[in-house]
């Protein structure tokens, strides 16, 4: 396999203004993710909110996202890949701004649901848009997108540190802003792609997960998000440390999250397999929250960070799975397994301080060990199912790829 970082045709650094337009918006997409993370007890604080409350702030994001997924691919077939792309960076503009505003903890969760919508719209189309415009071939294609998701996951956090030790509301200002940023580009960039030949509705992605390897998939990646998400909304009440400090906390683990999806992930699938690396993987994730559930302060720093490996190396390796696992186009496959997926993302910072109040601190954890052990067992009972084009995948024609939505 050719490196896809060598300066030749190729190379992932070699790409047309549209790709790095459509690329440099989907790094501030994805640090809306992890933004609030170093700021969240300070909104709990200055809004007077609850643990519970302050969480639901993942919660109305993802939930609205999983649903967002059946409507993507019905909204970009019909308008275009460029007119999606920017209505959904309008929407983030808008919502991200009044989040900015809120007065109470309710505003701010219904704020977020909008901000969640707009980013649907927009994280869903952009591996579409940039296999389209991309120089090299899918495989560079995914790296590119892969390598925005870990920058954003990384600079997230940091961004919402410095702007949240002035005032928590200043990180949705400053999301705004680039976003804004993101419009302007993409409209002076990116060129309107060809529309699919057939539109696509809104149960086919439901459809598409009648495929026995995408809808393991699909399985093995809800299990695997409820353990992604009690780490990134649940880990930093457990910390309790100041914007900064937090947001170091979750730089560090975002650097290696994008180290481990974009460098090593790629190797170590090469020699091990897909599916070997993916069920390890789990595994040690697993055993890594439980280490960061139990031990003191500093081993929850360390696990924390340690965790962006093991969800580096997941992410990517999900992302893969979906993409080549059915033989239904990319779009609508991407489109039914995310829609499964984030129901998981939404429902775990809703649980894990639910779990901690009904028992103590340590069990969300414990049940987001749990939850890992599943993804891996699910990987391992269907591995016949997740065969197919898992191990080797070969790109497919640029029309016929599609989205994936921060996989991990």
């Amino acid at each position: 396999m050719d490196d896809p970082f060598d300066a030749g045709a190729g190379s992932i650094l070699r790409q047309p203004k549209a790709v790095w337009a459509t690329a440099g918006a989907s790094v501030v997409a994805f640090m809306g993710i992890g933004l609030v993370d170093p700021i969240l007890p300070s909104i709990a604080n200055g809004l007077d909110a609850t643990t519970s409350q302050v969480s639901l702030l993942f919660t109305s994001y993802f939930l609205i996202t999983a649903v967002a997924m059946l409507l993507t691919g019905f909204v970009s077939s019909r308008i275009g890949g460029r007119r999606t792309l920017l209505l959904g960076l309008a929407l983030v503009v808008v919502f991200a701004g009044l989040a900015g505003t809120s007065d109470t903890v309710g505003q701010l969760v219904g704020f977020r649901a909008g901000w969640g919508l707009g980013n649907a719209l927009f994280v869903s189309t952009a591996l579409a848009v940039i296999v389209g415009a991309a120089a090299g071939g899918s495989a560079s294609a995914i790296l590119l997108y892969e390598s925005a998701l870990g920058l954003g996951m990384a600079c997230g956090p940091l961004l919402g540190a410095v702007l949240g030790n002035l005032s928590w509301r200043y990180p949705f200002f400053g999301t705004a802003t680039l976003m804004a940023v993101g419009f302007l580009c993409i409209t002076a960039f990116l060129k309107e792609q060809p529309k699919p030949a057939r539109k696509t509705s809104i149960l086919d992605p439901l459809r598409a997960l009648g495929h026995g390897g995408l809808a393991s998939a699909a399985v093995s990646a809800f299990f695997y998000n409820y353990t992604f998400f009690t780490v990134l909304a649940f880990t930093p009440f457990v910390l309790n440390m100041t914007p900064y400090r937090s947001g170091a906390v979750f730089f560090a683990w975002g650097v290696l999250l994008a180290v481990f999806s974009v460098l090593v992930a790629p190797r170590m699938q090469r020699r091990f397999g897909s599916l070997k690396v993916l069920g390890g993987s789990l595994v040690l994730l697993a055993a890594d929250v439980l280490v960061l559930g139990y031990g003191g302060h500093t081993a929850a720093i360390v696990c924390t960070i340690l965790s962006g490996a093991f969800i580096g190396v997941n992410n990517t390796v999900y992302t893969e799975l979906a993409l080549g696992v059915s033989d239904a186009p990319r779009p609508v496959a991407s489109a039914g397994y995310n829609f499964v997926r984030w129901f998981a993302a939404a429902a775990a910072p809703y649980f894990a301080p639910k779990i901690e109040e009904w028992s103590d601190i340590h069990i969300p954890f414990v049940v987001a060990a749990a939850t890992a052990v599943l993804g891996a067992v699910v990987v391992f009972v269907r591995r016949g199912a997740l065969t197919h084009d898992a191990e080797e995948l070969e790109p497919r024609h640029a029309t016929e790829d599609g989205v994936t939505v921060f996989a991990n």
